[in-house]
Order: C-alpha cells, then structure tokens, then sequence
C-alpha cells in the first residue's frame, strides 16, 4: 500500500494542467487531505513500581547494588511495530500576496499494530520475548504551520499551472495506544492509554490550479512529523508480565498526501486581449514644396514629379481648392528699387509654372488658386542678398 500511495503522489505531481496559470494565495484559505500515513517502528520504556515496592520490602536494607538490581528488575524494554495507516487533516490559513503562509491546522493519524513486538525485563525471564500483536496506535492535535509558495513564474520564468511549497510547523500531538501482545502461549500483555506532547513537522509538495475554478487547487505533498516524548510522562499502562507505565520514545510519521485547497480571496481571470486594431493608414501630405534654381522659373524633373504627387494626393483627399503661392529669395537679377517689383513677378510666374504642371497632371484649373509674394514670408530667415534655396519655392497647399 505504501508504494501505491507513492506512485499515486508521484502521478498527481506530474499530472499536467495546460489551461491554468499557477496561483500565489492572497487572503484567507482552507485546506483538507488524506493520505498514508507510516509510523516507525517506537521503543518503549516501562516501570512496574508495584513490583519494586514488594521486592524492596521483601529484601528489607537494601545497599547501593541491591538497589540497582531491583530497580533493573522493575523496568522493561518493549518494542511497536507498526502497519499501514491513514492521516487527514484540515487547515485554515492567510496568504500573504509575496508567497507566505501561515496557518492553523488539525491532525488524526491511525496505524494498525500487527507486527511482531517484543518486550524484555525480569517478568519475561530476562529475555527478549516476541509476539504477535493487535490494536491499534493513533495520535492527534494540531500545529502551527509557515509556509512559502515558489512562484516559479517570476522567479524561474517557468510558466505552469504548478506551485510547489515547503514549510514548517510546530504544535501538539496525544498518542494514544490500545494493543495487545501474545508473548508466550501463558502470557498476553496489553498496552493502553494515552501520551501527549510537542511535535513538530516538515512539509514539501505542489498545488496545481484547477482550471475553470479560480481559486480551487488540488495539493499533493509529503510530510514528516516528529513527536518528541519523555519517558517522565508515562500515562500509558501495561497488563500482563507486571502492572507497568510505559512510556515511548521519539515518534516519527512519515506521510503521503492529497488534498483540495480553496482561496476565497482569489484574482479575477486576466480580460481577454483587446483585438487587434490596425493602424489608420497615413493621411497624405497636404503641403508640398517644390523649389527653382536662381532667378528661373522652369519646373526640374524633381520639381514635375513634386507636382505629380501633389494632384494625385488631390484626388484622395477631400479638396475644395488648390492653393498655389510663389517665392524668391533676397536677391534679384535687377538690384535696386526694381529688384522687389522684379522678383514679385518671378514668384508669381513660378505659381504659373506649377499651376500648368498641375492643369497637365489632371487638377480642374477652376480649383487653382495662385498668388506671388515675392520676397515675403522666407523659410530660412537671411541676412540682406543672400541667395538662400530653400526661398526659392512654391507651396502647393491642398484645402
């Protein structure tokens, strides 16, 4: 049973949850599970005070030695072995957003005692004795557990519905036994009663995300539980070979276990992706500009294709008019006062030129609208005749 309780551990690990995203608790939690539990095999110390008294008062003045002797004779060793056995548990906790957890929880573990114990001491003839037991061993009471959740996401760029954890916990458990042991074909003994004491426990495991239930996550894990016991604290007691108070040593617990957890305080789902919106495509230009070499007002091939450009846009976009304006820059073939008249009427001739251009690339000359502003408005500001390109232009504007 045990190695099919480990296969199945082993399974669930690897059980794959492709359609969930790994959770990190926020909030409050509760937590069930049950598994196979293994309880090694415990040594028990028992005393038969009775026996010690009557053997004391027999013998009257005892020295140092007698003493020993009667004392040895008055204790026992005994052995449990134990068998399958079964845990749950249930556990109410807080998650902390960052991958901590605290927890309260309450345990129960059962194993049956079938194996063949043996018991030595005086009473069985100074020798070790095996027999055949029944019954059954059990403790129960709760720990205080802290927790982290490994977030394999952020820290490892893992993308899976998995979250494994490790923790530790401290509290209180009672071990109860009820058995009984066959020594010899004259001679049963019976163990009953109940210790309690601290306890303490390592857990490592997984919970992996249920899909289409946020907040519910099926757990897989296994635990170690140590129960610390003192011999002083005997309150099991021994029929059979000698009335005596047995007391047992450290406890180990080794468990595999299932479970379901639920976080009440669970995120919402992630929205789904907005769609894809493709990108308006770009308007076309509404300005263009198409420059002249000095003092002339003929159209370059660069200059034509400009031109082209501007009367296709025209028919693409909504136009009213075409506004076509002229320019020089601050210098004239004619210097003097004739010189601003003079490039007045360049730049309206280059408006001309560019207004033909367009008529021939389809434009209505209806929508054109031409002006000549000579030296005004330059586009790179100079100092007084200074031949400047970027002057020398006409603006097709489309309204």
């Amino acid at each position: 049973m045990r190695l099919r309780m480990v296969l199945l551990a082993t399974a669930l690990g690897a059980a794959p949850f492709a359609t969930a995203m790994a959770t990190t608790i926020t909030g409050p939690y509760v937590d069930i599970g049950g598994g196979y539990d293994l309880t090694q095999t415990q040594h028990a110390h028992g005393f038969d005070k009775n026996q010690y008294e009557n053997n004391a008062n027999t013998a009257g003045y005892l020295d140092a030695t007698d003493n020993a002797r009667l004392l040895k004779e008055a204790h026992s060793r005994e052995r449990m072995e134990h068998g399958d056995g079964w845990t749950g548990f249930a556990t109410f906790g807080w998650g902390f957003g960052n991958g901590l957890r605290a927890e309260i929880e309450g345990d129960y573990n059962w194993s049956a005692l079938t194996g063949y114990n043996s018991v030595s001491g005086s009473a069985y003839g100074n020798n070790h004795q095996s027999g055949k037991s029944s019954g059954s061993d059990r403790s129960y009471g709760g720990f205080v557990n802290v927790l982290y959740d490994i977030d394999l996401k952020r820290l490892f760029n893992i993308d899976v519905p998995v979250t494994p954890f490790v923790g530790v916990g401290a509290g209180y458990l009672w071990q109860n036994v009820d058995a009984s042991t066959s020594v010899t074909r004259y001679l049963n003994v019976r163990q009953n009663g109940t210790n309690g004491s601290f306890a303490y426990q390592g857990i490592v495991g997984a919970a992996y995300d249920i899909p289409g239930v946020p907040g519910l996550q099926m757990t897989t894990e296994y635990r170690m539980i140590g129960q610390v016991e003192s011999f002083a604290m005997g309150n099991i007691s021994q029929t059979g070979g000698g009335d005596r108070t047995l007391s047992y040593d450290h406890r180990f617990n080794h468990q595999f276990i299932v479970g379901v957890r639920y976080a009440f305080n669970h995120a919402p789902p992630p929205p789904p992706p907005a769609p894809a919106v493709a990108p308006p495509a770009p308007s076309a230009a509404r300005t263009y500009l198409v420059f002249f070499d000095w003092d002339g007002a003929v159209l370059t091939d660069r200059a034509r294709g400009i031109v082209a450009e501007a009367a296709q846009a025209s028919t693409h976009v909504q136009t009213t008019r075409i506004e076509v304006n002229g320019y020089t820059d601050n210098t004239s073939a004619h210097p003097g006062p004739r010189g601003e008249k003079y490039n007045l009427g360049l730049s309206m001739r280059r408006a001309d030129s560019v207004k033909a251009e367009l008529i021939r690339d389809g434009v209505p000359a209806g929508g054109i609208d031409i002006h000549g502003y000579g030296e005004a408005h330059p586009l790179v500001v100079t100092q007084p005749d200074t031949r400047e390109p970027q002057n020398r232009r006409v603006e097709i504007i489309l309204h």
